[in-house]
């Protein structure tokens, strides 16, 4: 299995070493980014991804190894700590770079067929927003199975986290990993995902710019195929 982690934040914390026990007990090969050492420009707003092509933004270039690793990947792990409820800013302007991969606008094949793993921790509270901002660019970029580990660890390093918490932390990764490789090259498209996509393929039948609508006609999906058969 192809597993690639981003990390929303530079230094290897508690969170990422939660990321890193998840992946190595799935197991494969995998590939880690840092954000912002990896990739930290700030999404400027110029719309060339969403009217032109994805090609067009002045990051496609500093993007591409990742974006690359994204869609190679059959498990892509999205994990940040918790900063004032909500992910890091360096992850929430990563995800900003990908609007044009939302499935209103131009979304991948490759997205239907994958799982991920949104992985937050904090002192306290703040995990259920943080893995939610996470979650929705998974959802609408049409990853169908996303799962969710969110832990109040009381500490900002792995080494100082109570045993307690460390068992809590080892039964829910051994759990989602076998979850997870259970349904290796078995994932099936959610009623969701295939209600959203529905009424995606009926809103490109006129479309919201010429570069969405040919994008949707030239795969087929404003007819009878579908990005995931």
């Amino acid at each position: 299995m192809k597993i690639v982690i981003i990390n929303g934040q530079n230094h290897k914390g508690t969170t990422e070493h939660i990321a890193r026990m998840l992946a190595e007990k799935v197991g494969g090969e995998i590939k880690e980014f840092f954000l912002p050492r990896d990739f930290g420009e700030f999404c400027v707003g110029c719309t060339n991804c969403f009217m032109k092509s994805e090609e067009k933004c002045p990051h496609y270039n500093g993007l591409k190894n990742i974006t690359d690793a994204m869609l190679e990947a059959d498990l892509i792990i999205l994990a940040s700590p918790v900063y004032v409820f909500h992910t890091t800013g360096a992850m929430k302007s990563f995800l900003d770079h990908y609007g044009y991969m939302w499935m209103v606008h131009r979304p991948k094949e490759e997205m239907f067929k994958k799982q991920a793993v949104c992985i937050s921790t904090a002192a306290g509270m703040g995990m259920k927003s943080t893995n939610k901002d996470m979650s929705h660019s998974l959802f609408f970029w049409g990853v169908p199975i996303r799962y969710k580990i969110g832990l109040a660890v009381f500490g900002t390093r792995y080494s100082n986290i109570s045993d307690k918490v460390k068992l809590r932390i080892d039964k829910k990764t051994t759990a989602i990993a076998n979850k997870i490789r259970k349904r290796e090259n078995k994932v099936k498209v959610t009623i969701p995902t295939r209600a959203f996509f529905f009424g995606m393929h009926l809103l490109q039948r006129k479309g919201f710019n010429e570069t969405d609508r040919n994008y949707w006609k030239n795969k087929g999906w404003t007819g009878s195929k579908r990005p995931w058969k």
